[in-house]
């Protein structure tokens, strides 16, 4: 079976392009959308074509774990449109057993071939869990964190500097992507057997510009 190209797909994702799709080139059609992002080069589709394919269901090639920060709007980066792509977003990206449940449903129900976790600079979730900051149920999230901080602090010191932050939310992206693995014997396995990639990016707040810390 022959991989579809995107410039194929006029409006919504059906569910056989999405058969057709390998993980590669899923992965590969959302550094595509990208590099469109960067390029300011988005690529138009017809609305309502979209919007009558998705009356129809949903056959996303791929899902995104994102921070709810506001300066990382996913779709954009990706340059997704309606179908596209799964989203999930909580503060510092980090994984709890929602998470988990809704990426399993996506990627086993749904058919979508690549999970990406994507942080960013800048983050105030990794932030305050550098600072240890404790309140109200901000405390167990910032819990989640603590692993990557701990991480970079026991390498490059307990200087609060951008960078170390920075290295703090490329760690913390790691760390969550072994935790899928570690937590879902569900994605585990099918990452296993090739059927999906997981991966991990950190989006530049000041530049637009991913830069994936683990790919394919």
């Amino acid at each position: 079976m022959i991989s579809p190209s995107f410039s194929d797909v006029s409006g919504t994702v059906t569910k056989d392009v999405q058969t057709a799709l390998g993980a590669k080139e899923a992965f590969a059609w959302l550094v595509e959308g990208h590099e469109r992002f960067k390029n300011q080069n988005p690529r138009s589709r017809d609305r309502q074509s979209m919007l009558e394919g998705a009356a129809q269901g949903q056959f996303p090639y791929a899902a995104v774990l994102g921070c709810i920060d506001s300066r990382a709007p996913i779709e954009q980066v990706f340059d997704a449109q309606i179908g596209d792509l799964f989203v999930a977003r909580v503060a510092g990206n980090v994984v709890n057993e929602d998470v988990l449940g809704s990426l399993e449903y996506a990627c086993k129900y749904a058919g979508t071939k690549v999970i990406v976790v994507l942080g960013h600079t800048s983050c105030g979730a990794v932030g305050a869990a550098w600072n240890g900051v404790e309140d109200g149920n901000i405390t167990s999230l910032l819990a989640k964190i603590k692993p990557a901080v701990e991480t970079v602090q026991r390498d490059r010191g307990t200087e609060g500097s951008a960078e170390n932050l920075n290295a703090c939310v490329a760690e913390n992206v790691s760390v969550m992507c072994q935790t899928l693995r570690e937590q879902s014997d569900i994605l585990a396995g099918l990452e296993d057997e090739g059927s999906i990639i997981i991966a991990g990016g950190v989006y530049n707040v000041a530049t637009g510009e991913v830069q994936f810390t683990s790919q394919p």
